[in-house]
């Protein structure tokens, strides 16, 4: 386990990504461990991602894609400032809202984050919101998107711990929306004291007008999650579905997308693709090797040994979760630590849905912070500012995200509440 953990992070700290850190690291320990061959590296890698429900990656990737480049965003950010631009730090309120109406068609937070990004920033700077706060805001918002159904990290965390993707949509929902009126009354708080007035005056015949201009973009998280939750389709139908509806929007109703757009969009789409599933395939082999050398049931020995309490045990995983944010890339830690926390916290007791939320929030959280930051780094490119500068404005709003995390953490029903009225 030494020389496994070793070399993982000494690969790692020499930049290596995380897929070749990950399988390279595997292949060393089996090399050592004369007894099983290292074709097995191999074997693992397929079968991790031979999955049927992991089709629902490419697909959910190529309709957030589409949606992107098919003029939606600007549209729901239309219709969002019409709906809220009215109260006091209105584009802050915009932000958000046009997050959590583009979290039902992305599921990723960078998507969120360079999709509407761009747009938000650019309008927030003309109405003389300060760089700092219009970035700040928009990097916390892009957070919503894995939890609020679809979600990518959900789908990843559902493959690997063998739990409904179904049940996990439905139980990201209300936490979603809660992190969303938290960031609210976090704008709310800046407005008060930075003199931020309103953008807009509320009108029912712009409102109408905005909702008539985006309602067909506006069906797509209907679409998706009603499906789903119908039973007219699996994730994976579902994220299948999505991508002909943002095609036939894009072509025939929008007239923005050509061959040459899908063209590069697909591109695209494949080589994010690509990334996903090859850390998905790594991770897969990192995690059967813990699982086989008990590393598991150590793990969860130590821990209980120590303590059973769940207020503490769920506080140290927070805690483990929040590190490991910081240094690895979401799907990558969901992958290689569900195995090893997911026999201990439902040995406690914790439902695998109500689990899966609160791994997925904790790990947004490390979007936002050096040195991996992914959200950090596109929004620093799209709004111009040093990744210093970036990181420094986000970081006053971790504090109502954090909150949020333990209320998500220690009131269970936050989370299953919806999955256990649809489905139990």
């Amino acid at each position: 386990m030494l020389v496994l953990f070793g070399t993982l992070a000494l690969l790692l700290v020499i930049g290596l990504p995380v897929a070749l850190a990950l399988a390279g690291a595997s292949l060393l320990f089996l090399l050592l461990e004369s007894s099983i061959p290292p074709v097995v590296v191999l074997h693992r890698m397929i079968n991790g991602v031979d999955s049927f429900t992991l089709l629902a990656v490419p697909f959910f990737i190529l309709a957030g894609s589409l949606m992107n480049h098919a003029g939606i965003t600007d549209r729901i950010f239309a219709f969002a400032k019409s709906l809220v631009g009215w109260m006091r730090g209105g584009l802050g309120h915009v932000n958000i809202g046009a997050s959590v109406l583009f979290a039902g068609m992305s599921g990723a937070a960078v998507a969120d984050a360079g999709g509407l990004g761009m747009i938000e920033i650019k309008a927030m700077k003309e109405g003389g919101y300060d760089a700092d706060f219009a970035v700040g805001v928009t990097a916390a918002s892009s957070t919503i998107g894995p939890l609020i159904p679809p979600s990518l990290p959900l789908v990843v965390y559902g493959v690997v711990s063998s739990t409904s993707i179904g049940q996990l949509f439905a139980a990201g929902l209300v936490p979603g929306l809660i992190m969303a009126i938290a960031l609210m009354l976090m704008v709310s708080w800046y407005a008060y004291v930075r003199g931020y007035g309103r953008d807009s005056s509320f009108a029912w015949v712009v409102l109408w007008h905005t909702f008539k201009r985006a309602f067909l973009s506006l069906l797509t998280p209907i679409i998706i999650v009603g499906g789903i939750l119908a039973g007219l389709f699996t994730p994976t139908e579902a994220a299948i579905a999505a991508c002909a509806y943002a095609l036939f929007l894009g072509v025939f109703v929008y007239r923005t997308l050509n061959f040459r757009k899908i063209r590069a969009i697909s591109m695209d789409t494949i080589e994010t693709t690509a990334i996903v599933l090859l850390i998905v395939a790594a991770a897969s082999i990192f995690s059967w090797i813990l699982t086989t050398s008990r590393v598991t049931e150590t793990v969860a020995e130590l821990i209980l040994g120590h303590t059973q309490n769940v207020v503490l045990v769920l506080l140290l995983i927070n805690i483990l979760l929040l590190i490991v944010g910081f240094f690895m890339e979401p799907v990558a830690a969901i992958t290689i630590l569900t195995p090893v926390l997911l026999p201990l916290v439902v040995e406690l007791g914790v439902d695998p849905v109500h689990f899966g939320i609160m791994m997925v929030l904790n790990l947004m959280l490390g979007l936002l912070t050096p040195p991996v930051g992914m959200v950090l780094y596109v929004l620093a490119r799209v709004a111009d500012i040093k990744f210093e500068s970036a990181a420094s404005a986000t970081a006053p709003f971790l504090i109502p995200l954090g909150i949020v995390l333990l209320l998500i953490t220690y009131v269970p029903a936050l989370s299953m509440w919806l999955p256990t009225l649809l489905y139990r």
